[in-house]
C-alpha cells in the first residue's frame, strides 16, 4: 500500500497534467474558432482584433537601426527613435533627436520636420501601422475604412502560402502579385506582408514585409523590417531597446512641440 504522501503527490501531478492538457485544448479550440471563422476580409480584420483587443500594448518605444541599400552597392546606416501611441499616433526621429529631424504621422495626416522646423504636412495613412499595429486597438470597422480609403480591393480575398506557413491575403486575387494587397499569417492573426506602387515610382512595385516576431506584453512586434522594390532589398529596419506601455508625454506627438519635447533619454 503506497504511503499516504506518495499518494497525495500523485494526485496532485494527475491534477496538474489534466489542467495543462484542458488548459491547451481550450486554448487550440480558441486559435482554431478564431481562423476557421475567416472566409473574408471583414471577417480577417475582426479575427485580427478580437485576437488580441484585451492585450496589445497601447504605447509602444524603440531604437531601430535604419539600413538604406544603395543601387551601387554601398549602403547608409542611421539611428532612428521611434515613439507609438496606439491607435493612431507615431512619431518619428531621425538621427539625434536634438537635431529635430523626423516626422509625426497622427490619425492620418503627416508632419515633416527638418532642423527643428515643420516643412511639410499632407493627408498620409501609415498602412504599416495600421495592419502591424492599429488594428488590434480599434474599431474593425474603421480599419476596414482606412483600408478601403488607401485602395485596397477588400471585396479580393484567398488563402496562401507565405515563407511555408498559411496566409490570408486581402487584395488580390490567386496568383496576382501585382495588384495592392496585404498577407495575415493564419494561425497568429499577425500581418506579414503588404505589396504596393512604389511611393518614388509608381511604375515599381514596393514588398514591405515583417518578420522576426517576438513576444511583448500581452502582444507581438515584428522586430525587423525590410523594403523591397522591383525584387531587390532596398531599405531594413532592426529594432532594440523595444518598450511596451511606456508612460509618453502628448506633447511629444503635437506638430507644435516637436522641436521642444522628446522621449528618448
Amino acid at each position: 500500500m503506497l504511503p499516504k504522501a506518495r499518494i497525495t503527490r500523485l494526485y496532485l501531478t494527475m491534477t496538474i497534467r489534466r489542467c495543462l492538457v484542458l488548459t491547451t485544448v481550450c486554448l487550440l479550440f480558441t486559435l482554431g474558432a478564431y481562423a476557421e471563422g475567416v472566409h473574408n476580409a471583414e471577417s480577417l480584420i475582426q479575427a485580427m482584433h478580437a485576437r488580441y483587443e484585451k492585450t496589445w500594448y497601447k504605447t509602444l518605444t524603440f531604437t531601430q537601426k535604419s539600413t538604406t541599400y544603395n543601387a551601387d552597392g554601398t549602403t547608409k546606416v542611421e539611428t532612428w527613435y521611434e515613439a507609438a501611441s496606439l491607435p493612431g499616433k507615431l512619431r518619428i526621429d531621425v538621427g539625434e533627436p536634438s537635431k529635430g529631424n523626423g516626422a509625426l504621422m497622427i490619425d492620418g495626416t503627416g508632419y515633416f520636420f527638418k532642423d527643428g522646423k515643420q516643412v511639410g504636412t499632407r493627408p498620409y495613412l501609415n498602412l504599416l501601422l495600421v495592419l502591424g499595429f492599429d488594428v488590434y486597438g480599434q474599431p474593425p470597422q474603421k480599419t476596414l475604412d482606412e483600408l478601403k480609403g488607401e485602395k485596397i480591393d477588400i471585396t479580393k480575398f484567398h488563402e496562401d502560402t507565405w515563407q511555408g506557413e498559411p496566409a490570408y491575403v486581402v487584395g488580390a486575387e490567386k496568383g496576382d502579385l501585382k495588384s495592392k494587397q496585404f498577407w495575415v499569417e493564419k494561425k497568429r492573426l499577425l500581418f506579414a506582408r503588404l505589396i504596393q506602387p512604389d511611393d518614388r515610382d509608381p511604375a515599381k512595385l514596393e514588398e514591405i514585409t515583417f518578420s522576426d516576431y517576438r513576444p511583448l506584453v500581452g502582444g507581438m512586434i515584428a522586430a525587423r523590417v525590410e523594403v523591397h522594390s522591383e525584387g531587390k532589398l532596398v531599405f531594413s529596419e532592426e529594432y532594440s531597446e523595444i518598450s511596451a506601455n511606456p508612460k509618453l508625454d502628448p506633447a511629444i506627438f503635437d506638430p507644435q512641440q516637436f522641436a521642444t519635447h522628446h522621449w528618448e533619454k
